[in-house]
């Protein structure tokens, strides 16, 4: 990687960044959710859905992205309207495992297609997530100098998606831990009442916004 394309900037969007993806949202604590009610192998299939997701994203805004949102803004509409919808259905899962007298038994055998719908479901979070759209057009134009390639935005993409990586995945095996779980065995239903208020806020307010900004 050329030695220009280090600079204070950067260092600022990467910071930037990394603060965004490390702050509670509906992302991480569905993660969070998922590591301590089903296990390491189910939250890491979730966590690399975010990750692709998040990613597509980023790949799109170093290839242009604003270009096309200008003349496809009903997209927009679209995807703030899914997104929000997807949102209020995750917090009608997570307030119907709050209202659950147990927290479920973990489950070491899950599927491959119970995996594969945790990545979906992952992927999806993100996809249909359009203040993704405008945090990676914010980051790539923070991040790069002035006249810089098109190689440099890959670059930059390229470096938050390490660090995004590593936060998701890192919380996927934090939060599936035996002692992780072992709390959660006692404030499940606390743990799912907050995570059903938080998904319902995001998607209430993401639907009620006047813009997917």
């Amino acid at each position: 990687m050329p030695t220009e394309f280090f600079s204070p900037a950067l260092a600022v969007a990467l910071i930037a960044y990394t603060v965004g993806v490390a702050s509670p949202g509906p992302s991480n604590m569905a993660i969070m959710a998922t590591a301590m009610s089903q296990g390491r192998r189910q939250a890491l299939a979730l966590a690399a859905g975010v990750v692709c997701g998040s990613l597509v994203w980023g790949l799109a805004a170093a290839l242009g992205l604003s270009a096309l949102m200008r003349t496809f803004s009903w997209a927009l509409v679209a995807l703030k309207v899914l997104g929000g919808l997807y949102l209020l259905f995750l917090s009608a899962r997570a307030a119907r495992a709050a209202m659950a007298a147990h927290a479920p038994a973990l489950n070491a055998r899950f599927s491959a297609a119970s995996k594969r719908r945790a990545f979906t479901a992952g992927l999806g979070m993100h996809l249909t997530n359009p203040k993704a759209i405008f945090v990676w057009l914010s980051i790539v134009a923070l991040a790069l100098p002035s006249g810089a390639s098109r190689g440099h935005a890959f670059g930059v993409v390229a470096s938050c998606a390490v660090i995004g990586a590593a936060v998701f995945l890192g919380y996927a095996l934090a939060f599936s831990t035996e002692v992780a779980r072992a709390v959660y065995a006692k404030t499940h239903r606390l743990f799912n009442a907050a995570l059903s208020a938080v998904f319902a806020f995001a998607g209430i307010r993401l639907l009620l916004s006047r813009s997917a900004a």
